[in-house]
């Protein structure tokens, strides 16, 4: 039987059990760069790019509204960094890998799960080149950790919109341990999962809050992700996709929606961050660092109800950010602001009668930074990044 989140006791769906899924996603992957004898080391080569997956994992409710089960999946994508040479190109790429894990999960609603995730992953790394002449291969295993929201759909199908952080063990590339690499990612998953038997009864039945998304809205949101800096020379043909960088973010956000015609709603928002994704160079008594530090948005959006309380929007508009050049002993050496654009989307369901949550991934891309070489060099950031957030309607 499906959920009514209209308010009021309902009866919901059955979570035990096992399911299959398909899902795609985008991220950026960043990789610190050691060499222990310096000691010195870089945060980081940067890489973006997209995947795909399939899944397979087993739940179980333990209690009500709590279940824990494991999953394991495989992907494919492109997520990497390329170096242009003018003559030649040369590419290093995470191709394919898979992680085996264990969540825990509390049902908000009936309908909708929150969950968060761990456990062991691998993945396998490719460098070419074109003209063909360079090939090296390696693979390295590591953890995962992340969460997300799932909720259910028509049938036995479910949704998910997911964050996960990876981190993998070093490779040293033959040199005996003199250069590491070690590298990290920051992804957003987004898919559909079959759940055989999650309408056949036997879910879990509580209050479950009456929400109108018309209204006025403050909130506040939690994140991470990477961020990539593609270089160019110009007139060259030379360029590096990229330098990349990594950390956290806080926000706080205002907005406006309204519902319209049946289960849609649009709405506008603006939010401003502060945020510690940063780019770090650190050598025997020196240390550089590039920031992306502060930063605002200027968004609509339009979403979809799946029941009462739950809604799957997309979003895009206007994106500022700030970045920083700090040198120790120096402080901020070079400063600028870019203009660009953000795309994305997310989950968001009903808490209370008044608050919401929502998990949202943004790909965010800005404008150019010559440095004041007329052209000559420039840098032109991308970045991927997952927030959750609270979301507290005023009127």
């Amino acid at each position: 039987m499906s959920a009514d989140l209209s308010g009021g006791t309902t009866g919901g769906y059955n979570w035990s059990g096992l399911y299959l899924g398909i899902g795609a996603g985008a991220g950026a992957r960043i990789g610190e760069v050691e060499i222990p004898a310096g000691p010195a080391s870089f945060n980081g080569i940067g890489g973006e790019g997209l995947f795909g997956e399939l899944t397979v994992g087993y739940d179980y409710m333990v209690s009500p509204r709590f279940l824990l089960g494991g999953f394991a999946n495989g992907r494919f994508g492109n997520i990497g960094s390329r170096l242009d040479l003018g003559v030649g190109s040369i590419e290093v790429k995470g191709d394919y890998g898979f992680d085996v894990g264990l969540r825990a999960g509390y049902l908000i609603s009936p309908s909708t799960l929150a969950y968060v995730l761990g456990g062991y992953t691998w993945q396998h790394f490719d460098v070419s080149s074109n003209p063909a002449g360079l090939e090296y291969d390696w693979s390295n295993s590591g953890f995962v950790v992340g969460a997300g929201l799932e909720t259910a759909l028509d049938g036995n199908w479910t949704l998910k919109s997911e964050y996960r952080y990876s981190h993998f063990g070093s490779e040293d590339f033959d040199t005996g341990g003199f250069l590491k690499v070690s590298p990290s990612s920051h992804a957003f998953h987004a898919g559909l999962n079959y759940r055989f038997g999650m309408n056949n009864g036997g879910g879990a039945a509580f209050e479950t809050p009456a929400y109108d998304w018309n209204g006025l809205t403050i909130g506040a949101a939690l994140g991470a992700g990477g961020l990539v800096h593609d270089v160019g020379i110009g007139g060259l043909g030379v360029g590096f996709n990229g330098v990349g960088a990594e950390g956290f973010l806080g926000e706080v956000s205002v907005g406006y929606d309204r519902e319209f015609g049946g289960n849609w709603v649009a709405g506008v928002l603006a939010d401003a961050r502060y945020a510690t994704v940063s780019t770090d160079l650190k050598g025997p008594g020196f240390s550089a660092s590039l920031e992306a530090d502060y930063g605002f948005d200027v968004l609509a959006r339009i979403g979809y109800k799946i029941g009462g309380g739950t809604l799957v929007y997309a979003l895009g508009g206007y994106s500022y950010q700030h970045f920083d050049v700090d040198v120790s002993g120096l402080g901020s050496v070079y400063d600028w602001g870019a203009s660009g654009f953000s795309v994305g989307g997310g989950i968001e369901t009903a808490v209370t009668e008044r608050a919401t949550i929502n998990l949202e991934y943004r790909y965010s891309d800005y404008g150019s930074e010559d440095f004041g070489s007329g052209g000559l060099f420039e840098v032109e950031p991308s970045a991927h990044t997952v927030r959750a957030g609270f979301k507290f309607k005023l009127m």
